[in-house]
């Protein structure tokens, strides 16, 4: 199906929709390593710059009408000053012209160099939010659903809790100034996006954890499952302005240094959440909080899709809009992926039938690409390809296809019938009765 304009999207529910989709992976972490030197571009590494025409044509030929397809903010914007859109105009204009429609992955974790400080830089949010104006400027009318930033929680652990990207913070104080920064700016870019066209749909994404727990967990990692469930729907809670005097995580943010005017200032300016994307992939639907001595950390095995139902369930029980799976994919042999992709197609069908509206699936990536660890690494990008796509990489990173091309095909071409039919009387209120 095609994606509906803020106006229409109760067609997500029509028992007969469904939206089957692809994406190229476009992380970007500009900052280079400090013993490196090296950044991190998804597009760079796997010569899609150069190759984006035939990419683009082998995700029309799967039959897919939707791809998340992300424009580099670093190379539109090099300068505080300065714009060039060329390399975000053709291929837009290409996926538009081959019937594919996008969803434009504004910020996929890397900001341009001139924000000192990166997700600190008091400029932040009104830089994301200009950035996101001007690119739906050249759209209006054409595109609709643009995603403002791509996993604002994974964002905030990252940068702020790990401390692995820029600005390098760590500890639970730093998560919460880099997730702060996160919802400012996704805040402040939904607004804008708006007042370039009302019918521009918000399609937020974030990265998803199962946080069951333990058969044998006693209260503390009860308690720290709990804490870990309520996390994962933070990012959007912030900007919805849920997080209100009942919030269960509003007295943590307060001990973590945010502030009563921080979290009013959401609540003045609050987004109405109308769908989310949920990145889901094997690892995060099996993993549970465990004890580690006196510090709770993650164990997160590789399991079967089972863990799915849960997480879906989970979310559309907080935010009560339609949700679609944005990004999902195993990595390794196709065996194991070709398995994911039945196990998880055959979750979706479940989903489905029990009436949650799940609407959409995204196998991403289209092909291959090269891991967050060639930045500290040493060796050449081939080095680190990790298979996760429909289409393999060989060492010149050309694009080989598997039998996932076909079976995925397969999908695209059933619409409906392949993820089996959403089992609701009427579900229009989800769509027309904002929260």
């Amino acid at each position: 199906m095609s994606l509906p304009p803020l106006g229409q999207l109760d067609r997500l529910l029509a028992s007969d929709a469904f939206i089957w989709a692809t994406g190229v992976d476009d992380t970007v972490i500009t900052a280079p390593h400090a013993t490196t030197h090296r950044t991190l571009d998804e597009y760079e590494l796997c010569q899609h710059y150069e190759r984006w025409s035939a990419d683009i044509d082998l995700i029309a030929a799967l039959g897919c009408r939707v791809a998340r397809y992300g424009v580099p903010w670093h190379r539109i914007q090099p300068t505080a000053t300065s714009w060039d859109f060329g390399c975000a105009d053709r291929p837009l204009e290409r996926l538009l012209e081959r019937g594919v429609e996008p969803i434009v992955d504004l910020v996929h974790h890397g900001l341009p160099t001139w924000l000192d400080g990166a997700w600190l830089d008091p400029r932040l949010p009104t830089a994301m939010a200009e950035y996101a104006s001007r690119v739906a400027e050249r759209f209006a009318g054409r595109i609709r659903w643009y995603t403002p930033l791509n996993e604002p929680r994974l964002a905030a652990w990252y940068c702020g809790k790990l401390g692995w990207w820029p600005p390098h913070d760590r500890g639970w104080r730093g998560f919460v100034r880099v997730l702060l920064a996160c919802a400012r700016g996704v805040t402040l870019s939904c607004h804008a996006l708006t007042a370039v066209d009302r019918e521009i749909v918000h399609a937020h994404v974030d990265a998803v954890d199962l946080g069951d727990d333990p058969e044998d967990a006693g209260p503390e990692a009860q308690a720290e499952g709990a804490f870990r469930r309520e996390l994962a729907f933070l990012p959007l809670d912030l900007v919805a302005g849920r997080v209100d005097a009942h919030h269960p995580l509003r007295g943590w943010l307060l001990r973590q240094g945010a502030s009563d005017a921080d979290l009013a200032w959401f609540q003045e300016r609050a987004v109405s959440v109308r769908v989310l994307g949920l990145n889901l992939h094997p690892s995060a639907a099996g993993r549970k909080p465990v004890r580690d001595g006196a510090e709770p950390r993650a164990h997160a095995p590789c399991t079967l899709a089972a863990g799915i139902d849960r997480v879906v369930g989970r979310h559309w029980e907080h935010h009560r809009v339609p949700v679609w799976i944005s990004e999902t994919a195993a990595t390794g042999p196709v065996a194991k992926r070709w398995r994911w992709l039945d196990d998880s197609v055959a979750a979706v069908a479940r989903i489905r039938a029990a009436g949650v509206p799940l609407v959409g699936y995204t196998w991403w990536p289209l092909f291959a690409l090269v891991t967050s660890s060639y930045r500290q690494g040493v060796l050449p990008p081939a080095r680190y390809l990790q298979q996760a796509g429909l289409y393999d990489c060989d060492r010149s990173f050309a694009r080989v296809p598997t039998p996932l091309v076909d079976a995925f095909r397969a999908l695209c071409a059933r619409g409906a019938d392949g993820a089996g039919r959403l089992m609701r009387e009427d579900a229009s209120h989800l769509v027309t009765a904002p929260r």
